[in-house]
């Protein structure tokens, strides 16, 4: 095998990692340019109300911080809820969604694949000490409140002073 020949895996490789590189950059200001072409963004004047009503959660009315946004993707859309309450309400809360399984803690914390919570000021859930998570897919367990969310997940997270920070994803 001649140098060159043996060179050639290596080049593809960091042309490949280049071109992934520059396809998932951003295009600048809040818009991610897709593989298509198509940009996703965040939705201008879409927070905790537009989040909460397509997923058809009450936010109590005790909550504090309550905060919300909608990215907008070429395929669907990600809705992003979050507020403070005390446990026994977001419990409630994630018991309304119907999941399979009730909060529990994953056996490791979890890095996430997105930086959505990063919108809205807030770590990402999965990689905090304690949080408990649930998900569900609402149709699939015949949720007709939720028939055009795909999927729905709560992440709960005691904070030091004694309430829960509730957030909330969906698609």
């Amino acid at each position: 095998m001649n140098r060159r020949s043996a060179l050639r895996p290596r080049l593809l490789a960091v042309f490949g990692a280049a071109v992934l590189l520059t396809s998932c950059s951003s295009t600048g200001g809040n818009d991610r340019r897709t593989t298509d072409g198509r940009t996703s963004h965040w939705g201008k004047d879409m927070g905790a109300p537009e989040a909460s009503a397509f997923m058809r959660v009450t936010v109590p009315e005790s909550a504090t911080e309550v905060q919300g946004a909608v990215q907008i993707n070429p395929r669907e859309d990600v809705y992003l809820l979050s507020f403070v309450t005390d446990e026994k309400t977001a419990v409630k809360v994630a018991e309304d969604l119907r999941p399979e399984k009730p909060l529990r803690t994953r056996a490791q914390n979890l890095p996430s694949p997105t930086e959505l919570f990063g919108h809205l000021g807030l770590a990402e859930p999965q990689g905090e000490k304690g949080v408990r998570w649930a998900g569900v897919c609402p149709p699939c367990v015949g949720d007709s409140r939720r028939s055009k969310v795909q999927w729905i997940e709560i992440h709960t997270l005691e904070l030091d002073a004694g309430p829960t920070r509730v957030y909330m994803q969906a698609f």
